[in-house]
């Protein structure tokens, strides 16, 4: 993920301290009771990583077979391999039977919105696209997360009536989250207002993406009880103060269970994706420990991941 990759020199001077919580939190909490039973999922963006071979997945396992080892370390995957074109139902079918085979602790597909319905109609005219995107993405069954809608960074908010008109027509039951990148979102008090009131109303959730060189993306607003957290990490040369970031996150996250929090989806990205798993198995650590998740660490093949056995937030 590029998305607000910064320069060696540009990170120096980046604060990462997490802003309060956003107006919308507030309200979306106020009145909740804490939830005993919390739903925590951890996951990447992509499977089909031949850095990962001989880290956590076997060495000569072929890559047609990536997504059977995913499974078998993961609870969850942020599916961004459905947004180049829209997925046909049997493809669909073919990864839940590798998930059904090989998951052994429960598993979520989250699958984005195709860019034919968000980025090339710009959710105008998109009814026959959603409609397929749907009824293919339905044939996950029991493994089907929530989707989410990544905007593109032009799509301002002159589109907001277009947006709620999109959001308002699809199904009731589809858990969707909400990526918007246009700055003017976030910076212009009025939109921001708007936008975060509309999503609570419609009953979608607002992406929170925790990228470098953007930090307006980090709104901490949530429209529903439930958070979907997009980290992006700087790399092993960062990974002390991306593990720092990540304890701050706890700390936060934490907070909201208190209030009434009832679902945690925090998936790890890096502008270069070998360590991910390293960054991810800390926050599976880090939650099992301090939120009382109780998500299976991954397995490495090697003493690479040892390295994530350390007591960094307290």
């Amino acid at each position: 993920m590029d998305f607000g990759k910064l320069t060696d020199e540009q990170l120096i001077s980046v604060d990462f301290t997490l802003p309060p919580d956003g107006a919308q939190t507030s309200i979306t909490l106020g009145g909740l009771i804490t939830d005993k039973n919390p739903q925590f999922y951890v996951g990447c963006a992509k499977w089909g990583r031949k850095e990962w071979l001989n880290m956590i997945y076997p060495p000569k396992v072929k890559e047609a077979n990536f997504l059977d080892e995913y499974v078998k370390h993961f609870n969850s995957i942020e599916l961004n391999a459905v947004f180049y074109s829209i997925p046909k139902a049997d493809l669909i079918r073919k990864w839940k039977a590798k998930a059904d085979e090989n998951a052994s602790n429960g598993f979520l597909f989250c699958p984005k919105f195709s860019r034919t319905i968000s980025h090339i109609k710009r959710l105008k005219d998109a009814d026959v696209a959603t409609d397929l995107y749907l009824s293919s993405i339905y044939e996950f069954g029991e493994y089907l997360g929530p989707c989410f809608l990544q905007l593109g960074d032009n799509f301002s908010p002159a589109n907001f009536d277009i947006l709620e008109n999109y959001l308002s027509t699809l199904p009731v039951d589809l858990k969707v989250f909400v990526e918007l990148r246009h700055q003017s979102w976030f910076s212009d008090p009025l939109y921001r207002a708007q936008l975060f009131e509309m999503l609570s109303r419609v009953k979608k959730g607002a992406i929170i993406t925790d990228a470098s060189g953007r930090r307006d993306c980090v709104h901490m607003e949530l429209t529903i009880p439930e958070v979907f957290i997009r980290f992006v990490g700087n790399g092993m040369a960062y990974q002390a103060s991306d593990f720092a970031r990540v304890d701050e996150w706890v700390l936060r996250i934490k907070n909201w269970l208190d209030k009434g929090l009832n679902k945690v989806y925090f998936f790890l990205h890096q502008h270069d994706e070998k360590d991910t798993p390293i960054l991810a198995n800390y926050t599976i650590q880090q939650f099992n420990k301090h939120l009382g998740a109780n998500i299976p660490e991954i397995r490495f093949l090697s003493d690479q991941g040892d390295i994530t056995n350390q007591e960094q937030l307290f």
